[in-house]
């Protein structure tokens, strides 16, 4: 007998083309976010959300109606998942589902979500998703000294992908006069010949996985070298480049390389929001508002959407395009400050997913006084009209 071909695992940016390629359906769309770490007494929560959330949105549906029965398959589809095939090592989870139209889809993630939400509309709502893979990018992370390396490519919180370069050691010797600049000439070029190693190889994993940003860190005589001999288009990735312990663990190297990156984001949001403010200002290849952002979206000019970390910092429009997902959307959390306007949310979606089908790049900006004078959401344009 044949052997049945293993179908291919589709990665999670393949998982979100799809999501946000789905058809607005006349059945109740969940999109379900769930933290599964334990709160302050040991305990896991997120079943009791769940458990209360589907019930208050059960009673608003008329009774033996097709919405809520899909939307009942939906609630038990996934109290199985959680109860058979949730894996416990992950730290949040993200399910969107639909059995009318024939939708489950189950993103288990490394990475954590801080809040439980449940949001019921016409389509998978992704602008959470969207959040969490920005603010856990991949990248390649170097632990570097002058005869070895670790290359770590990280992505949503785990590790993808290790490679280790090894050189030869150079003894230490206490002899003077020429021997002892021989011997320093050759062990200098040793350095220097694994250093090179290390940015081919470097270079192999940033093409090879796409990465845009890199962290290196390592002793001071490495990272001079470093500094010497690494290429300008590697040098454009650079992060931050500092020292570390060198018997850091990878929980510890993973930490630490996150908050580099998340730091210079902050440092770079006002520089991307000072770009957008002068091509908007300039007639260029700027917009700036809700309403002026969906109109370029509708004639495929944004490059890269700029948008607010906070929904509710965001304008609201009096009408969405014709060719919006229709309804509304409704949403229970157990964040302290409640849901976020409604409207609010439907728009922010709305741009994430149209973003998502239009090739654009996104841009969250975690300070939202930031975006506040031009109703938090502006895109940087690919022509003019």
């Amino acid at each position: 007998m044949a052997d049945t071909p293993t179908a291919p695992v589709q990665s999670l940016s393949q998982r979100f083309q799809i999501l946000a390629a789905a058809q607005p359906s006349p059945f109740p769309v969940v999109s379900l976010y769930l933290n599964l770490s334990t709160g302050p007494n040991g305990r896991e929560n997120y079943e009791t959300f769940v458990r209360k959330a589907f019930s208050d949105r059960i009673k608003g549906l008329p009774a033996d109606s097709p919405e809520r029965q899909s939307f009942e398959q939906d609630h038990q589809r996934i109290v199985d998942y959680l109860d058979k095939e949730i894996n416990r090592s992950s730290q949040a989870l993200a399910i969107f589902a639909c059995a009318a139209a024939g939708l489950f889809e189950a993103v288990q993630l490394e990475a954590p979500i801080e809040q439980h939400w449940l949001f019921v509309g016409s389509v998978p709502h992704l602008y959470p998703l969207a959040r969490v893979i920005e603010n856990h990018p991949r990248y390649a992370a170097v632990l570097l000294d002058t005869n070895r390396a670790q290359i770590f490519v990280f992505g949503l919180g785990t590790t993808e992908r290790t490679e280790t370069v090894v050189s030869a050691r150079t003894r230490r010797t206490s002899k003077g006069g020429w021997s002892q600049a021989r011997y320093q000439r050759r062990a200098d070029n040793v350095h220097t010949h694994h250093i090179k190693e290390v940015i081919d190889t470097l270079e192999r994993l940033v093409r090879e996985e796409e990465l845009a940003h890199v962290v290196v860190a390592g002793d001071e005589g490495a990272l001079t070298l470093l500094r010497a001999e690494m290429p300008k288009e590697l040098a454009d990735k650079l992060v931050d480049m500092t020292t570390w312990d060198r018997t850091a663990g990878e929980a510890e190297i993973l930490a630490s390389s996150l908050e580099a990156l998340r730091e210079k984001d902050a440092e770079t949001d006002v520089e991307k929001v000072d770009e957008l403010i002068d091509a908007w200002r300039s007639g260029g290849l700027g917009v700036a508002g809700p309403e002026a952002t969906m109109s370029a979206f509708q004639l495929g000019q944004v490059d890269e959407l700029i948008i607010t970390a906070t929904p509710d910092a965001l304008k609201p429009v009096q009408k969405l395009p014709d060719d919006a997902a229709p309804g509304g959307v409704a949403a229970e959390t157990s964040a302290p400050q409640g849901v976020a306007d409604e409207a609010r949310l439907k728009l922010s979606d709305e741009l994430i997913t149209r973003a998502q089908q239009t090739g654009a790049r996104v841009r969250f900006i975690e300070d939202a006084a930031l975006l506040a004078d031009i109703g938090g959401v502006g895109a940087l344009l690919r022509f003019r009209i």
